[in-house]
């Protein structure tokens, strides 16, 4: 037993405890434990467990993998089927794999074995009800106290919230988002043959609703089909992902699970810490705002937010942990933030003309590279309109026309209602 253990009645101190064991948790968890700290992983679930997304892992999600993770595909995409709401259907192949395909309950589980086999401890079923930097359950100013739903205590040095969209650590932190979206999905067993038809293409729909989309993603015997649009038009989402369904001919089968969620994007001015709690992931609103894409980000910025919550762990006062966290902020707002604010305009230029953005992928050879790029990892959206005039132009001229339509006379707003959806198994 430790002197520090002694001092505490016995009661262990984590240098870090990660909330939430998806991708951006089991990160956080690893890059901690890869430092050789002690690591503790709470998950309110039980793993494996399902989770609404269509699973892709594109370029950037690979490289941001621990070394030796071994990524288990269900399919790898080499063709990319591209229509406008059912419409003016197109695919474009590539010799060359795009990005893979993966079940997210395989996929978590296999991150939380890595994190475990770095040294991280796991405990699963276990709900935080909040976390507190001061008062009675906080021993000193190093400490932080995370409070579970049954009473038991658990102290850190450090804390990372990456506990999902709906995050009580991002509400400790005060996160704060400008954009949210609902996201619909169907997992439907399909026979051989459809499944042959499918393999190795995806379906990506630009859909009826403004800034709306839906795909389908072949994993083996079964097709992940959904739809995304903003919150405030459920049924007219639902709508269209029953329309979707439909015209694909896949009706006829009895999905195996229906689920929907809602996705988060924070503000430019949203905090990623308060005191010794940083927040990673969906938590910390963290995603690419046009194709809602998060599982690179929350890779990302759960490798970050690990080192960095090593660092904090370390803090011996109060503005040597504030200093670290800003360093932690910097470094996602330098990287991740900077795509995003590109993806911000990119989704409000599709919102307005998805038209165009449909003719250029399936009939420009430059925009179907740019294409594969991304989905490569090869380049990001930051990048491409870095490097290509036309595409900065064209941006500018968008970010002007929406400047305008902002300042005209407002309608009057529609009577919307929506309810987030729960997952149901069959």
């Amino acid at each position: 037993m430790s002197s520090e253990q002694a001092a505490e009645g016995e009661q262990q101190v984590w240098d870090v405890v990660v909330v939430g064991a998806g991708p951006a948790g089991a990160s956080a968890a690893h890059a901690a434990a890869c430092t050789g700290r002690r690591v503790l992983l709470l998950e309110k679930a039980e793993l494996p467990r399902y989770k609404t997304c269509g699973g892709g892992i594109i370029g950037p999600s690979r490289d941001s993998l621990p070394p030796g993770f071994e990524l288990p595909l269900r399919d790898r995409v080499h063709a990319v089927t591209f229509s406008l709401n059912g419409k003016l259907t197109r695919t474009r192949r590539s010799r060359n794999t795009l990005f893979g395909l993966v079940d997210r309950p395989e996929f978590d589980a296999a991150l939380v074995e890595s994190a475990k086999d770095a040294g991280a401890r796991v405990r699963t079923g276990v709900t935080v009800s909040r976390v507190e930097q001061h008062g009675a359950n906080v021993p000193d100013r190093r400490t932080v106290a995370v409070v579970l739903a049954d009473g038991e205590v658990v102290l850190a040095r450090s804390v990372i919230g990456a506990d999902g969209s709906a995050s009580r650590i991002a509400a400790h932190v005060g996160v704060k988002v400008d954009q949210v979206d609902l996201g619909l999905e169907v997992e439907i067993p399909v026979p051989e043959t459809v499944a042959e038809d499918w393999a190795g293409r995806v379906l990506i729909d630009w859909g009826p609703l403004p800034g709306s989309y839906g795909w389908v993603f072949p994993k083996g015997d079964t097709l992940t089909v959904g739809v995304i649009s903003a919150r405030g038009e459920g049924a007219a989402t639902k709508r269209y992902l029953d329309d979707f369904v439909g015209r694909l001919g896949l009706a006829g089968f009895e999905p195996a699970i229906s689920s929907g969620h809602l996705t988060r994007c924070r503000a430019d001015d949203s905090p990623l810490s308060r005191g010794r709690v940083l927040v990673c992931g969906d938590a910390a609103g963290l995603l690419e705002p046009w194709t809602r894409e998060g599982i690179s980000f929350a890779l990302r910025s759960g490798r970050l937010a690990g080192e960095w919550a090593v660092r904090i762990s370390e803090a011996h006062d109060a503005v040597d942990a504030r200093r670290q966290a800003l360093n932690y902020a910097f470094a996602i707002k330098a990287g991740l933030g900077v795509e995003m604010g590109v993806g911000r305009r990119m989704l409000a230029a599709f919102a307005r003309r998805p038209g165009m953005f449909h003719a250029a992928v399936t009939g420009l050879r430059p925009a179907w590279r740019a294409f594969a790029k991304i989905t490569r990892g090869q380049a990001t959206l930051a990048d491409l309109v870095r490097a290509h005039p036309v595409a900065r132009r064209a941006l500018d001229a968008f970010d002007r026309a929406e400047a305008s339509r902002e300042t005209a006379p407002a309608a009057p707003p529609a009577e919307v209602g929506d309810q987030e959806p729960v997952a149901e198994r069959r």
